[in-house]
């Protein structure tokens, strides 16, 4: 790719960049959410026409008007957001728009038979255990994540473009997926990898091109860098900490649960804890310790069966996501871009659009100018990088995104807010930057539990750290006095 450039509406997204990529090899990606990453990735698969610049794939020049002409061209992606066809199963989420057809006569119609053993067949060669029969609805997100990639590489491309593809993935799944990116570069085959996760980037690559502000910083061969190097050279500027200090002092309790038991019998039993106020209670876990399930219902989105719950010693029924605003609770999801985010509106709408009543005037108008004084602040005050609240949120990266959710919870001044992966799929600067904001939350007093699949943000960031295994609470442990080792053996627990 040869000086490549891309403008949207009050945003050059991509500044004169170069990338070559060598066969056979794993080229990593990386930079801060907004560096131009995926907008470089979806010029290279067809998904956008770049303003200028040039691609050559095996010296002969590309001219790519859509996907389909990318994947012809030897060219595939496996994308950050996962769209499956939920309502479909398996066998033809892979084999979508290139079924195997039979005739029968004048007619032609999906060779069904062919589709599954072919499906069967790639599964096998892949090792992954998955019925090509099944509603691709009712998998986990790991493993229609896993069909993403058995997807990607049954097109026999020569360049693979893998867009955080361990995002959802447990760690055998990590490890099965670079055993097929082994594979695939003992044929020839040559990888793109897009992670936030530094000692994958150090495991797997053999080159890593470093982007910021939409520009190439270089590349460099991945046995020359370390991680300190890798950040230093994303932010433009030396992290000595990865986490912020805390000053917050935790004090009484302010949220009690006991006894949640949910209606599911794989899910969470029998699970009780304390929030102080003023408190960071991190929540650790393998996939499937049920640790969002809990929170969900917690908010109210979930049913249980038995259990109780109090704030403030006060006995509360809390039977949907109303009745916890009400009691002045936040939740922010696991997936902000399906359940948390509305992509077609504003970063404006975006903000104000849980907190409404605040903004009524009479006769059921709403008052614009202080809607829009909160707004301005909001985006001042948790720095979201944008030209505009007029700006369409689905158009911003997706740490500014998760500012933006979390603008739009502290406008309903919350003294609980429930977070679950707060920090998923943002780079190392925006995060520190959303620690600094979790860390000034608790200072101010306010309670936060806190889901992290990452072992390291749990220990830099939680007062007290709550692990589950399989639905059940195997222990509470000290974050400043616990090390990883005492929480994977207790979310080991059978």
């Amino acid at each position: 790719m040869r000086e490549i450039t891309k403008e949207f509406p009050g945003v050059k997204a991509l500044n004169g960049v170069t990338l070559q990529v060598r066969p056979g090899t794993v080229h990593a990606l990386m930079g801060e959410n907004g560096a131009g990453k995926s907008t470089l990735m979806k010029c290279l698969f067809g998904i956008y026409t770049p303003d200028g610049g040039e691609m050559f794939l095996n010296g002969k020049k590309l001219e790519l008007k859509n996907s389909k002409d990318a994947l012809e061209n030897g060219i595939s992606m496996i994308h950050q957001e996962l769209h499956p066809v939920p309502f479909r199963n398996v066998a033809e989420n892979v084999w979508l728009g290139r079924f195997p057809m039979k005739r029968y006569g004048l007619f032609s119609l999906v060779d069904e038979k062919k589709m599954f053993r072919d499906t069967e067949d790639l599964f096998r060669n892949l090792e992954m255990d998955i019925n090509p029969k099944t509603l691709v609805g009712s998998l986990s997100v790991s493993k229609v994540q896993s069909i993403e990639i058995a997807k990607a590489v049954s097109f026999n491309s020569k360049v693979i473009v893998m867009d955080e593809p361990t995002s959802s993935l447990t760690g055998n799944e990590v490890e099965q997926l670079f055993k097929i990116i082994r594979d695939l570069k003992s044929r020839g085959v040559s990888i793109i990898y897009i992670s936030h996760k530094m000692e994958e980037i150090l495991t797997i690559s053999d080159d890593v091109t470093i982007m910021r502000d939409g520009t190439k910083i270089g590349t460099w061969p991945a046995s020359e860098l370390t991680t300190d190097m890798i950040i230093s050279k994303m932010v433009g500027r030396d992290l000595t900490q990865r986490y912020p200090p805390r000053s917050n002092v935790p004090g009484g309790s302010l949220l009690k649960v006991e006894n949640f038991t949910s209606p599911n019998p794989k899910s969470f039993k029998n699970v009780s804890f304390e929030l102080r106020k003023g408190e960071i209670l991190g929540v650790g876990g393998l996939v499937g310790s049920q640790r969002t399930e809990l929170i969900e219902a917690i908010f109210g989105l979930r049913a249980t069966t038995t259990g109780s719950m109090e704030i403030d010693g006060k006995p509360v029924k809390i039977r949907s996501s109303l009745d916890a605003i009400r009691h002045k609770m936040a939740l922010l999801t696991e997936e902000r871009r399906v359940t948390g985010i509305f992509p077609v509106l504003s970063i404006h709408e975006n903000t104000v659009i849980s907190n409404l009543k605040r903004y009524e005037k009479p006769y059921l108008l709403l008052d614009g100018k202080k809607m829009k004084e909160d707004v301005e602040k909001s985006i001042e005050r948790l720095r979201v990088k944008t030209p505009s609240s007029k700006q369409l949120i689905k158009n911003l990266s997706g740490g500014n995104q998760q500012k933006v959710l979390l603008a739009r919870w502290l406008l309903t001044e919350p003294d609980i807010l429930l977070l679950d992966e707060p920090t998923r799929g943002i780079d190392v600067g925006a995060k520190y930057e959303i620690y600094t904001i979790i860390a000034d939350l608790a200072k101010q007093g306010k309670s936060i539990i806190m889901i992290s699949s990452e072992m390291p943000e749990l220990l830099g960031m939680s007062d007290r750290i709550m692990v589950m295994s399989e639905g059940r609470l195997t222990g509470i442990v000290d974050g400043g006095k616990t090390n990883e080792e005492e929480i994977m053996r207790l979310a080991a627990q059978a």
